[in-house]
């Protein structure tokens, strides 16, 4: 029975959550849209946002099969993927996806939301199916098994650029689509729901990558989101729609900003020109580079401490550390509803005061997570042990997506306007992947290196907690700048037409 509750506990937790989550969400008052728009709309983003779920699976599925190549020796005896060599590849990955706004945003403003969503889908599907062969390769020494694996690193930071160049179009994608779809005064709450979706996707990278990994191989960590990608690059081709004239349904003024969405046609330079001017996207976009420093300093490397560090701290094993993916889920769901319900009707649809609140949350648990994150457990009652910085990492995790949800996925949108949306969104986005990169090269520097015993077995400075005190304290001052810049856009509010319903 205990074996049965421990196995099904995690998932009954997450749909306990998603029930209360849209069970309690509150109706948005002055904005009314037919029955038949509604399901029409759901239509629509009910398949943007499961794609941009397994998008992430096929993201941060780096991270989980890292835990099988830091167990495999390379030709110099080291571990084929070390703190490192991880480093590196994943701050490639992420400024690819940070640069690659330059392109990505225009052609989504040009070419629509669909077509960003088909070609991030089905490039990031192939470019899996490349690692998932090159990991094949390293499993069964086949042919190009010693190539890969004597220039491992170069071969999976090229095959990670790419990957995460396809999915530098996701985010665009699912802002330049939902935004004619949405009025500004229920974006917030919708950014709730859709972080349901989004959050998702932690939870198909992480427990259900780790799944993958205990029954079968590392392999199959980057085939299983590439096969879902396909499957839903069809089913997006067949149901989504840009607009809702596009679906048969009456377009509408959503009360955006509009910057450049009347008049003339402006070029990609002119666009950027007015966005890099504008002091309220690049505050956003400064707030949300520390969003990107933070959320993945806290999701890519709060396991690796933990197991690397279990003979001093055990932290390895416990509730947290067994459904981090599912826990990491639950946290940006709760952090999506309440920056969305309270952005919209406690603070009038501004988004600066939620994004402050919870920097100040950030800043405070960096603080405390510094002087506790070499801790023993609080208590232990029979084989359930409580970690403290176990749950003060995910608190922070709660904060942290709540800020990058809402202002990436919303605010971009408020400020962006309609017709350019896809340049600020690629911005925005742009700034926190930049801040990711930042991260992980800084880790990748300032971490221990794993070492091997003649038996194999982990070793030396990585396994003494003493030795990781620059992860928390690198959180510090991102977390103070973010809370700073927070507040200067404590009164921003888009400026677009008179609010219109549907």
């Amino acid at each position: 029975m205990m074996e049965f509750l421990q196995e099904f506990a995690p998932i009954g937790i997450l749909l306990i959550v998603v029930g209360i989550v849209i069970a309690r969400l509150p109706k948005v008052e002055g904005v009314d849209h037919s029955p038949a728009f509604l399901k029409r709309r759901l239509m629509n983003w009910l398949p943007l946002g499961l794609t941009y779920a397994f998008l992430y699976m096929g993201r941060y599925n780096l991270k989980i099969s890292k835990f099988a190549f830091e167990e495999m020796q390379d030709p110099t005896g080291g571990a084929l993927m070390g703190n490192d060599d991880f480093g590196i590849i994943f701050t490639v990955g992420t400024w690819v996806y940070g640069c690659s706004f330059l392109l990505n945003g225009p052609l989504t403003d040009r070419f629509g939301g669909k077509s960003a969503i088909l070609a991030g889908a089905g490039g990031a599907a192939v470019v899996n199916l490349l690692m998932g062969a090159a990991s094949w390769t390293l499993l069964t020494h086949g042919p190009g098994s010693a190539f890969v694996a004597e220039h491992f690193l170069v071969v999976f930071s090229v095959l990670y650029g790419a990957n995460m160049y396809f999915q530098s179009f996701g985010a665009v994608a699912i802002v330049k689509c939902n935004a004619p779809w949405f009025h500004v005064r229920e974006r917030g709450v919708f950014g709730a729901i859709f972080g349901i979706l989004i959050s998702l996707g932690i939870y198909f990278a992480y427990d259900i990558g780790d799944m993958i990994l205990a029954h079968s191989n590392v392999v199959w960590v980057f085939m299983a989101p590439a096969i879902l990608l396909g499957i839903f690059w069809v089913i997006d081709v067949a149901i989504v729609k840009n607009t809702p004239g596009e679906a048969g349904h009456d377009d509408f003024d959503t009360a955006d900003a509009a910057p450049g969405d009347d008049g003339p046609q402006l070029s990609v330079g002119q666009v950027f020109a007015k966005m890099l001017t504008n002091p309220i996207i690049i505050t956003i976009a400064l707030v949300e580079f520390c969003s990107g420093f933070l959320r993945q300093a806290i999701m890519q490397w709060y396991r690796t401490f933990a197991k690397q560090t279990d003979v001093a701290l055990h932290l390895k094993g416990d509730f947290v550390y067994d459904n981090w993916g599912m826990l990491l889920c639950c946290a940006g769901i709760l952090g999506g509803v309440f920056a969305g319900t309270i952005s919209d009707h406690v603070f009038g649809s501004r988004r600066g005061p939620v994004a402050a609140v919870l920097y100040g949350i950030l800043l405070v648990s960096s603080v405390v997570l510094y002087f506790s994150f070499d801790a023993a457990p609080l208590f232990t009652v029979g084989e359930f042990v409580f970690n403290g910085q176990s749950w003060l990492v995910l608190f922070m995790s709660m904060a942290v997506i709540g800020v990058h949800g809402m202002l990436s996925g919303t605010a971009s949108m408020d400020f962006g306007g309609k017709k350019n949306v896809g340049v600020a969104v690629g911005i925005i986005d742009g700034f926190v992947y930049l801040g990711t990169g930042v991260m992980s090269l800084t880790y990748s520097i300032i971490l221990p290196k794993e070492q091997f015993d003649a038996a194999g077995k982990l070793t030396g400075p990585v396994t003494d907690p003493s030795n990781w005190s620059g992860w928390p304290l690198a959180m510090i001052p991102l977390a103070l700048a973010g809370t700073l810049l927070a507040t200067r856009v404590w009164n921003a509010k888009p400026k677009g037409k008179a609010a219109a319903g549907h």
